[in-house]
């Protein structure tokens, strides 16, 4: 019985995910009238737009991850050691992006950073691309910190670090060669839900104006018919396959763990 409510769970979930994306599949392959298509996937994948706004999105989602690894993993390997009665705090201002909307994260960088202020960056496309990208890692913390921390829980993070030092191994060795491989997976974890969440964000890149792939859907779904839902079955196929590639990625670094 058990296993029969498991196996209606699982379908039942699988036709929530995939009904609506067969649907929107369908629809696409109609703008020719009266037989199917590709008509709406060419006129996406020639319009300069979409190259351009899926490239500049690729990028920023590419250098989010690696901003955020860089702050994310050294902040939640540092609580786990030496602070573990903040780790209370430093949990409740990571999820903060899971409650302040967006819309008023912008304005608020708006306003700090404008070309008024002391530290003016939206004076310049790279300024702008700079702070929007740091936008994006504000909004992927909560996910990239329980990732990390939850890959950090299950090693001996205190017993590691006194092996490495030890041996005479610097904070810089520890992070990069012994916790950084062994909280991969997780990291990569994290990763896919960065990517996922910088490919379909609107609200930033729009009220910053940068060329981002989220605008560019709007902007297409608002004059278009069958081309958005084109993009869209586009969209989810390119993130799951760079997601799969993430995948691969910490696969064969695992491997190469074990084979040493």
């Amino acid at each position: 019985m058990r296993r029969f409510w498991s196996w209606a769970a699982l379908i039942i979930g699988g036709l929530y995910f995939f009904l609506p994306l067969i649907g929107t599949l369908e629809f696409s392959l109609r703008m020719r009238r009266g037989e199917y298509s590709l008509d709406a996937y060419r006129s996406v994948l020639n319009d300069p737009r979409f190259q351009e706004t899926l490239s500049y999105s690729v990028i920023m989602a590419l250098a989010t991850i690696v901003v955020g690894v860089l702050i994310v993993v050294p902040t939640a390997y540092w609580v786990r050691l030496r602070l573990p009665r903040m780790r209370p705090y430093i949990e409740f201002i990571t999820l903060l992006p899971l409650v302040i909307p967006a819309i008023v994260v912008v304005f608020g960088y708006i306003r700090l950073f404008n070309t008024s202020s002391v530290l003016p960056m939206t004076g310049t496309a790279m300024g702008t691309n700079i702070l929007l990208m740091f936008g994006y890692v504000v909004l992927a913390l909560p996910y990239m910190y329980r990732a990390v921390d939850t890959g950090l829980s299950t090693i001996d993070v205190r017993s590691l670090t006194e092996a490495a030092q030890s041996l005479g191994s610097g904070w810089v060795t520890i992070l990069g060669r012994l916790i950084l491989p062994n909280v991969f997976g997780a990291v990569m974890s994290g990763a896919f839900l960065s990517f996922a969440i910088v490919i379909g964000e609107f609200t930033m890149a729009s009220l910053l104006n940068r060329p981002a792939f989220g605008p560019y859907m709007q902007i297409l779904g608002a004059n278009r018919a069958y081309e958005p839902a084109a993009l869209a079955v586009i969209a989810f196929a390119i993130t799951w396959a760079c997601m799969g590639v993430m995948s691969l990625i910490s696969r064969l670094a695992r491997v190469g763990r074990m084979g040493k």
